[in-house]
Order: C-alpha cells, then sequence, then structure tokens
C-alpha cells in the first residue's frame, strides 16, 4: 500500500495505491487504487487496456467523459461506471471539478458489469442520492489506509455493497418507476405472483387480470426485475419446495403440488436444473 499527497499543476490528489493479498486476487472483489482529486487547471486524462473496473463520483464542477464512442457531460451529484480496458477519457471544465474515485477487479467482474449492462446500466447516471456512494468511498479509503489483519475481507465487502447500489440503480436511474402506473402494475404483478405461486399461472391471465398488454407486462417485467415472469415464478416455487423439503415430511410429489408443478416428474427435473441436484438428494442433505 501507499498512501500520497500529490500537489502539481494539473491536479491535488489523495490516493491510496494498495496491494491486495495474492488470495484476495485470485477470489475477490479487490482494491487496485482510490482517492480524489481537485483540479488545478483543465486539463484531459486517457486510459486505456487496464485491467480494472472504474467508479468515481463527481463531488462538484463539471466536465465531460469520452467512453465507447460517446461523450457525456458530468456535473457535481453524478456517477460514472467503467470497464477500463475500453478506451477512455475524461476532462475537467473550466469550473474545475472534485472527484472521489476507486479502480478496483475482481475474478468475476466480467461477468457482474455484462449483468450491469444487460439490466440497462449506463457508463454516466445521476443518482437519487449520492450520500450511500460518498460514504462507501470513504469507508474504502479508510480501511485501505488501515492496518486491520482482514483488511482485504472488509474491502470486499465494501465493494459489493457499492456493486449492489450500482446494479439498484442500472434500470433508468433518472425515473422514479414509483411515479408511472404501469410501472406500479408491474410491481403489483410481482407481488401477486408472491402469494399465488401455487396456483396455475400464466403471463395471458396476467394480462387479462391486470389489463395490460402480454408483451409489455414480459418486457416490464424483465427490465424492473432482471428476470422474466416465468423464471421468477419457478424460482418461488423452488425456493418454497426446499422449505417443504427440509421442514416437513411430506411426499416428493405432494410438495411439488403445493408449490404449483404438478407433474412430479418435472417438478424434479426443473428442481435439478436449478439446484443441481435432485429434491430426494437435496432433502437427505439436510437431514442429520
Amino acid at each position: 500500500m501507499d498512501t500520497s499527497m500529490f500537489h502539481g499543476n494539473l491536479v491535488t490528489t489523495s490516493r491510496i495505491l494498495y496491494t491486495p493479498s495474492a488470495f484476495a486476487r485470485t477470489n475477490l472483489l479487490h482494491l487496485q487504487e482510490t482517492g480524489s482529486l481537485k483540479a488545478q487547471k483543465p486539463h484531459t486524462s486517457r486510459r486505456e487496456h487496464l485491467s480494472s473496473y472504474l467508479f468515481f463520483l463527481v463531488c462538484s464542477g463539471y466536465g465531460t467523459l469520452k467512453y465507447d464512442k460517446e461523450t457525456y457531460s458530468l456535473q457535481a451529484g453524478d456517477c460514472v461506471f467503467l470497464d477500463c480496458k475500453r478506451a477512455y477519457s475524461h476532462r475537467t471544465s473550466d469550473d474545475l471539478w472534485q472527484l472521489r474515485w476507486v479502480h478496483f477487479y475482481g475474478p468475476n467482474m466480467n461477468s457482474i458489469y455484462d449483468k450491469y449492462t444487460e439490466r440497462g446500466g449506463r457508463p454516466c447516471f445521476h443518482p437519487r442520492k449520492t450520500e450511500p456512494y460518498q460514504q462507501l468511498l470513504q469507508e474504502l479509503y479508510t480501511i485501505a489506509s488501515g492496518n486491520d489483519h482482514i483488511r482485504d475481507m472488509r474491502i470486499f465487502e465494501k465493494l459489493a455493497a457499492l456493486l449492489t447500489l450500482l446494479m439498484e440503480e442500472s434500470w433508468n436511474p433518472e425515473n422514479n418507476r414509483r411515479s408511472s402506473p404501469k410501472r406500479q402494475n408491474v410491481q403489483e404483478i410481482k407481488e401477486y405472483l408472491d402469494q399465488n405461486y401455487m396456483e396455475k399461472i400464466t403471463l395471458d391471465q396476467l394480462a387479462e387480470q391486470f389489463y395490460i398488454n402480454k408483451f409489455y407486462l414480459a418486457r416490464s417485467f424483465k427490465e424492473q426485475f432482471g428476470t422474466s415472469v416465468n423464471h421468477y415464478l419457478l424460482e418461488l416455487r423452488i425456493t418454497h419446495a426446499k422449505q417443504m423439503l427440509r421442514f416437513s415430511d411430506k411426499t416428493i410429489e405432494t410438495i411439488g403440488n403445493e408449490c404449483g408443478i404438478n407433474d412430479a416428474n418435472y417438478f424434479s427435473r426443473i428442481f435439478r436444473k436449478i439446484e443441481g441436484i435432485s429434491p430426494g438428494e437435496f432433502r437427505k442433505m439436510w437431514k442429520f
């Protein structure tokens, strides 16, 4: 770890260059660098081909970002989340900005970032609240500058919390879904599935019951919850099946029926596909 203050012609920075353990590099989300800067004059920073992901928050001032052939205008309160293998550059305006940032990586980050973009996550967004991001960035800096013997695990915890926030923001974060009646309908449909998963449910039935076009329903549900209606319903049923397999003596066929899957063979096949083992094997695994 290298903690440094730098006062230059272009920027004043406070940063930590962090060296994670071999275990952390191989198994955990791990920190590479974190810090803050205050621009001293307009300038451009360019990077590419870095094995890193960058998150930064504009604390004050204005600037621009170029990434994936797009140019984004940035102002105080904006957040940026980038895959640094791709070329990017950012420039402060005459209204000099202050930034807080973290560079990090992990064994599953490529897939996580793909999921972020699949859900509609953008390189730049303006969150509803900046305080959670500010707090996490400060906590990362504090932990990285300390001597805790489980520092890498604490950093992993904070980076996971940061990614959770980013996933929450990833679908049209500038729009509050609660203000849209149609979005509220989709939330009502999810609540209906939660309460009636044991019944026979089809997309056509839901569309008719909630007065919504079934294609719009399917698309909106996937956009809002990150999964299809059918897959959400299956996972819901399997979750309740696991509870009954562990905490009741009901037969596997009865459990399938009570979870809305009336064909015992199909229930076993779907259970194995999701859990990797049969219902019977799952039950034995949890019996003492």
